[in-house]
């Protein structure tokens, strides 16, 4: 059961109260409490007030707008209803067109803010121990394809690297003791040899990465040397083990190769490679099931009508999972539909590990993605409205011990709630501890403000100039402005205390992408 109740001054009609400061452009305060949630939402005194819970129609709302409400009012006319109205409200049909427009009013507002902002610290650590993570299983892959993937055990060196003494040079393997005192003016002369064992005096070529022949203990550069004959010339002494690559030197049996939680980068290929693995063991890649909600939006191809916009989140989403080493799932468009959403998550649930959406999270009649998900079970959203910016809209939520997160539709917006809140999640499944952005100290061009209260993300652009770094702001705001992002290559955090950055200061740059050279000034 849905219920209405309203508060205005003595001597006046709540609803006339309602349409007068409407129409005085001082709509105070109002609440929306419904079978998915309460909302709250304040402007201008606090004397001017309106809480709405509902009318008394049977689930009327069911957790929509408050345009299905007004819908109901305008066209249908039901007798029955007025009498209702009077009862309750003392209305009658001479103030209908005033209530019926306030509703449309109250129902197509743009609702602003959230009565309670949760820090993002706060929020993230809440997550993180309603979802309880752990490391996905194991599988095996071929060393071909294990660029990019997390190793899921130690990997042991099974044989000394490299497995014998080796030359690390191009010359000739000698008795160290026998070049001692050579030189340019006084060089030294050494009989060369093919046998597999130096004697005194002797020498052998060799080339790098040869197994050094017994009896010599250093190996002569072939820059210092030259071949007269069957003889060796000389000219700079080597000392016992010089040039020499020494059994076990890279790694020794038994070692630990590559520890459990590593992202393979080449160098780490290269070293499984030397060790004669051809398979290892690695994390399974994360299913990350993207939805994309909004009327409004339209598939890439398609020709966007007038009121239409093309999603590119999902294509974004999808090339952050893939960095990460995560597999997208594509769950399609959902339109601004409570049931349609609904839906799409239920399936993102069997398909996937994790679920991100975007838009329909906001305060406006049209955001029901978390009413959505709160309809799907428990414990459903926990935390709605972040203090941060870009991203303030974003959700928290958990079904059936999966994460879900729910990010605004602004593109800047998605990519930092991503970056926040999935990318953790991302990790932890892959078993990797840390795995912080690079990050540089750089001095701010130019003051930049911020909002008190809010951890706000500021995308920059770092370049070294005169052998120092400098972070020069693109833009504070501007959530849905994706050059905020091409036009930057790291962002800058304003905690929430400072209410902003000196021009000057030195701060951190977080890298999200490669550094250029000395800008023109």
């Amino acid at each position: 059961m849905v219920k209405w109740a309203a508060v205005a001054k003595p001597g006046q009609s709540p609803v006339w109260d309602l349409w007068r400061r409407r129409t005085q452009g001082r709509l105070g305060s109002y609440e929306l409490s419904s079978p998915v949630g309460v909302r709250r939402f304040k402007s201008g005194p606090p004397h001017h007030s309106f809480s709405v819970k509902g009318m008394g129609f049977e689930e009327v709302l069911k957790g929509r707008s408050l345009l299905t409400l007004y819908l109901i009012l305008r066209i249908s006319h039901l007798p029955f209803i007025f009498p209702f109205l009077n009862k309750s409200y003392g209305l009658n049909r001479s103030i209908f067109n005033i209530f019926s427009c306030s509703l449309r009013c109250l129902a197509m507002a743009r609702l602003e803010g959230f009565e309670k902002l949760v820090t993002i610290d706060e929020a993230l650590s809440t997550f993180l121990q309603k979802i309880k993570l752990e490391r996905l299983g194991s599988v095996q892959t071929s060393l071909q394809e294990a660029l990019g993937r997390v190793t899921a055990e130690d990997i042991v060196a099974e044989e000394d690297l490299p497995p014998f003494d080796r030359s690390a040079v191009d010359g000739y393997a000698v008795k160290a003791h026998n070049t001692f005192g050579a030189s340019s003016f006084s060089p030294r002369f050494l009989q060369l040899t093919r046998e597999e064992t130096i004697d005194e005096n002797e020498a052998r070529q060799v080339w790098t990465g040869n197994p050094l022949p017994k009896g010599s203990d250093a190996v002569l550069m072939l820059e210092y040397t030259k071949q007269v004959e069957d003889q060796v010339e000389v000219w700079n002494p080597v000392t016992p083990s010089e040039n020499v690559s020494k059994k076990g030197e890279d790694i020794q049996r038994g070692e630990v190769a590559i520890k459990i939680g590593t992202r393979l980068k080449p160098h780490h290929i290269g070293l499984l490679a030397a060790l004669g693995m051809t398979h290892i063991s690695v994390v399974e890649k994360p299913r990350v099931a993207i939805l994309s909600t909004g009327s409004e939006l339209v598939e890439l191809g398609q020709k966007p009508r007038p009121n239409q916009i093309i999603d590119v989140n999902r294509l974004i989403l999808s090339g952050m999972c893939l960095e990460l080493g995560a597999d997208p799932l594509d769950l399609g468009i959902a339109k601004d539909d409570l049931d349609e959403i609904s839906a799409k998550i239920q399936e993102g649930m069997k398909k996937g590990d994790m679920i991100v959406t975007t838009g329909g999270t906001s305060v406006g009649y049209t955001d029901v993605v978390p009413a959505a998900i709160n309809q799907l079970g428990a414990p459903g959203v926990i935390a709605h409205g972040i203090a941060m910016r870009p991203g303030m809209p974003t959700a928290l939520a958990v079904l059936q011990r999966k994460p879900v997160v729910v990010l605004s539709g602004n593109p800047v917006a998605t990519m930092v709630g991503f970056e926040v809140f999935a990318r953790p999640v991302l990790l932890r499944l892959l078993g990797v501890e840390s795995e912080p952005r690079p990050m540089v100290k750089a001095r701010l061009t130019r003051r930049v403000p911020s909002a008190l209260g809010r951890r706000v993300f500021l995308r920059v652009q770092v370049f070294e100039r005169g052998g120092e770094f400098f972070a020069e702001p693109v833009r504070v705001k501007g959530a849905g402005v994706l050059t905020t992002m091409t036009k930057a290559n790291g962002y800058v955090i304003i905690s929430e205390n400072r209410e902003g950055l000196e021009e000057g200061e030195v701060v951190i740059a977080h890298l999200f992408d490669v550094m250029g050279g000395a800008r023109l000034v």
